[in-house]
């Protein structure tokens, strides 16, 4: 299902839309999943929810994302999802730490039920095996004291799911403190299926010291993707050469920056130009971190409300 060693684009609520993740396969990301969507909001108000998951064909390998917890609604929203888009993988949800996930028993509150979470797996693995793999992302546990990511992999592996994805974080650490790769190398040890590493990838130096010294099959980058798309590309130029790329200049930056509000405004995937641009504040806050000159614009950036007002605050910065 996977390319050897695959550097996969994280699944990230209100950031991996179709946009971001054009502009991620084109910095050479090589599998993206898409944000998540609920089971119950498929079954509930399909086309309302489908704007979640669309994709376009050069997103591809690319896997849709459910979050649920009951196993019949999980492997029936599967199929509808299935049915209408064709993703080449479904995922279960079962690492998102957020409270209105985890308050529907979805998520990582999965980590405290695995017979439910085994269920729900071998639930939509029997929807969907004549049709594409299925997949789950996991944490290593609830919390330090609920550290269950072997057996999440091994009743996962028992139910038929044809790979995993593991964040090295608890769901109590949110994304504090450091990401334990010490327990997603055993999981990738004693798993028979292909295990994707994830948790503070932030350079290319990281992803070959994990290909290097851990047995994961690859590796997701979630965060640091958000600040910086090229990592993709960097990596894969580390991997190949030895040496890392010089990263974007601070003119190019900003370029990218423009263009991203550019297509999400074309795109009307979040509506009309305002919406839109509220949607892209908190990512071009992203995108501007390092850049000389834009700290002093980030109250500007934080409420921008237009394509033509962008350009105003960016354009003294281009060369």
């Amino acid at each position: 299902m996977f390319s050897s060693f695959p550097l996969c684009l994280a699944p990230m609520a209100g950031v991996t839309d179709p946009v971001f993740r054009t502009l991620c396969k084109e910095e050479g990301a090589d599998v993206m999943v898409t944000e998540f969507v609920s089971s119950e909001g498929v079954l509930q108000a399909w086309q309302r929810n489908r704007r979640y998951v669309e994709f376009l064909e050069p997103h591809r390998p690319l896997g849709i994302q459910l979050f649920g917890s009951v196993p019949e609604h999980m492997a029936a929203a599967a199929r509808i999802i299935y049915d209408a888009m064709r993703p080449d993988f479904m995922d279960i949800n079962s690492g998102c730490p957020v409270p209105k996930v985890v308050g529907k028993n979805g998520g990582s509150s999965l980590l405290k039920d695995l017979p439910l979470l085994q269920r729900i797996a071998g639930a939509m693995v029997r929807e969907l095996e004549k049709d594409c793999p299925v997949t789950a992302k996991i944490r290593i546990g609830w919390d330090a004291e609920h550290i269950c990511a072997q057996e999440a992999v091994q009743r996962l592996e028992d139910a038929g799911i044809s790979a995993v994805t593991i964040h090295g974080r608890t769901r109590s650490q949110q994304y504090s403190g450091r990401a334990d790769w010490g327990v997603i190398d055993a999981c990738a040890r004693s798993a028979r299926i292909p295990v994707i590493g994830n948790g503070d990838i932030t350079t290319p130096e990281d992803i070959r010291r994990v290909k290097e010294t851990t047995a994961v099959a690859g590796v997701a980058i979630g965060r640091a993707a958000m600040v910086a798309p090229w990592i993709f590309r960097q990596a894969k130029a580390y991997l190949a050469t030895g040496a890392v790329p010089a990263p974007p200049s601070a003119g190019e930056r900003i370029s990218f920056m423009l263009r991203h509000a550019r297509l999400a405004v074309e795109s009307r995937h979040y509506g009309d130009e305002l919406p839109t641009m509220r949607a892209m504040r908190s990512r071009l806050l992203a995108y501007a971190k390092g850049i000389p000159g834009t700290k002093a614009l980030r109250p500007q950036l934080s409420r921008v409300s237009s394509l033509a007002e962008l350009q105003d605050i960016l354009s003294p910065l281009l060369p």
